[in-house]
């Protein structure tokens, strides 16, 4: 894809002057074909972390898109090799009403489960009813997203009608979300919680076995429904969460790939290291990292704390700091990638709490904030984080300490982190804000009240925060939207303070062995993960 970016490999001596940049914010590119594909081999890749359960509808991690991802097959997808373009995954084609309130799909004959059984409407029908209204005591991530759907219906064995409420602007793309695996509707008719422990797919790789800590492997689903695919004879996914081990299994070939990223420090090493044998891909993607509290634990329950502690972050020279040692720095931004269409101008930034540059006058009102809500000068608390966020959390604790807190880290593999937030058992925490698609729909929906969203794990019920959100959504001119998703994001991260981007949107790095092929990085870590395109060239 030249202009926009292209593909290097590793040939690039000691300096980073060659190493490629792929700029992707949500503007379409087509990628140059590689060579013709090959058959057979077991492509090996590294994931940071495991699972803390193995359904998609739940969770919100990598650690399960990565390992399980090519299992499943969705109803629609982003095409892996025109992205943003939506294209047909079980679906094989679809109409709108002219009111675009009603959608009718037409899925592909013949689709296989891996035990052989025939995939029809109802599979998906019972997929999602499971996402938009789950059964009492099963948690769906997204719930409040597919609020907009009315009913999902099937009036043939072959055809799924989805009913809207209102026109969504965002809907098609709603659907091809990577976290919608379609499930077998029997087996959730028996057991709506079987998801979580178990993987019953129609995806291009079966489920072999997974060894807690270890691996997870994917044999080739001889019976998948795009013929031809997958390439590969099988997939296996290595666990290893320290990052200086998956960069030497990389450069030893024990692995070809991890898919998610690396900072610039590893990126620069291998280079020099595997020449030619290295394929780097860079986008101005991955996520941003966000400073959540538990609203209701004191003193993070009164707004005037959680302002002076985002008065407190010197983003502007943070940022530039910390992009040269990690993955975490970058353009300061909002509750948007940098770019998107209705991301915050660094102007509007510099309105909210936090965002201007003048950080000693912004500390002065840190300071004043916490002496009126009576917070005492050394005042001691944990932040709770992922163990690989500890650089970025090693910042916050420095930042606010020049305010007069006393801070330490709390570092939490992610089962326990995910339960700590779920559960409210912690007080400050960091959470990534991080999805498939920059639509204020998706980007905004961790930001509703919690009895709104089970995934808002701030606990707080703030109906003008719900009102702002549907009206943004329902708001078909774009300049009335705009100015909808100003005040949206003025309210989170300035006036209440429920949240607010810790530092910027990272740049994602992506390293991978050269014989690895038929890949393409997309600006969402999530996106493209169901290997049916990869192949292996024999050396």
């Amino acid at each position: 894809m030249k202009g926009v970016g292209e593909e290097c490999t590793g040939k690039m001596g000691m300096g980073l002057t060659l190493v490629c940049i792929f700029l992707c914010a949500f503007v379409g590119w087509t990628w140059a074909a590689e060579s013709k594909p090959q058959y057979g081999g077991t492509l090996t890749y590294a994931v940071a972390d495991a699972p803390p359960s193995f359904d998609a509808h739940r969770e919100s991690t990598f650690a399960v898109i990565h390992p399980v991802s090519p299992h499943y097959s969705l109803l629609l997808k982003f095409d892996p090799n025109n992205y943003p373009k939506i294209i047909g995954d079980l679906a094989e084609s679809w109409t709108a009403s002219p009111d675009h309130k009603t959608y009718t799909f037409k899925i592909h004959r013949g689709v296989k489960f891996h035990d052989g059984s025939t995939l029809t409407s109802r599979d998906i029908k019972a997929s999602y009813d499971k996402i938009i209204s789950p059964p009492s005591g099963i948690v769906s991530a997204r719930k409040s997203f597919y609020q907009v759907i009315e009913t999902v219906e099937t009036p043939d064995d072959l055809t799924v009608v989805f009913r809207l409420r209102r026109p969504s602007a965002s809907f098609l793309a709603s659907l091809a979300s990577p976290w919608n695996y379609i499930y077998k509707a029997d087996i959730l008719a028996k057991d709506p919680r079987w998801y979580g422990k178990n993987i019953m797919g129609t995806g291009p790789f079966k489920f072999v076995e997974y060894v807690s800590g270890s691996h997870w492997v994917g044999k080739r689903h001889e019976n998948y429904f795009r013929k031809g695919k997958p390439y590969l004879d099988g997939y296996r996914a290595i666990f290893i969460r320290d990052q200086s081990v998956r960069l030497a299994a990389l450069r030893g070939g024990r692995i070809q790939a991890e898919f998610r990223w690396f900072p610039p420090s590893a990126r620069d090493d291998l280079v020099r290291a595997m020449g030619d044998k290295l394929k780097v891909h860079e986008l101005l993607g991955g996520s941003t990292n966000t400073v959540i509290f538990n609203c209701e634990e004191k003193p993070f329950n009164d707004p005037r704390v959680r302002r002076a502690m985002t008065l407190a972050l010197d983003r502007w020279e943070g940022s530039k700091a910390l992009e040269r040692i990690s993955e975490v720095g970058g353009s300061v931004c909002g509750l948007q990638r940098p770019g998107a269409e209705f991301a915050l101008s660094e102007e509007e930034l510099m309105q909210i709490p936090g965002f201007s540059k003048n950080i000693e006058a912004s500390r002065k009102e840190a300071r004043r904030l916490l002496k009126e809500a009576g917070v005492p000068e050394g005042f001691s608390f944990e932040v709770a984080s992922r163990q690989e966020y500890e650089t970025l959390t090693v910042w916050l604790i420095d930042q606010w300490r020049q305010i007069g807190l006393n801070v330490t880290q709390k570092g939490l593999e992610a089962g326990a982190y995910f339960k700590a937030l779920r559960s409210g058992e912690y007080k400050v925490s960091i959470y990534f804000i991080s999805d498939y698609m920059d639509d204020p729909d998706l980007m905004f929906l961790p930001f509703l009240s919690s009895d709104k969203n089970p995934s808002n794990f701030g606990r707080y019920k703030d109906p003008t925060l719900d009102d702002l959100y549907l009206k943004q959504s329902s708001a078909m001119d774009p300049v009335e939207r705009k100015k909808l998703t100003r005040q949206f994001q003025a309210r989170v991260m300035g006036e209440m303070a429920y949240a607010y981007p810790a530092l910027g949107w990272a740049k994602r790095i992506i390293l991978q062995s050269s014989t690895m092929k038929g890949w393409n990085p997309m600006p969402s870590h999530y996106l493209n993960m169901d290997l049916s395109e990869v192949w292996l060239e024999k050396e």
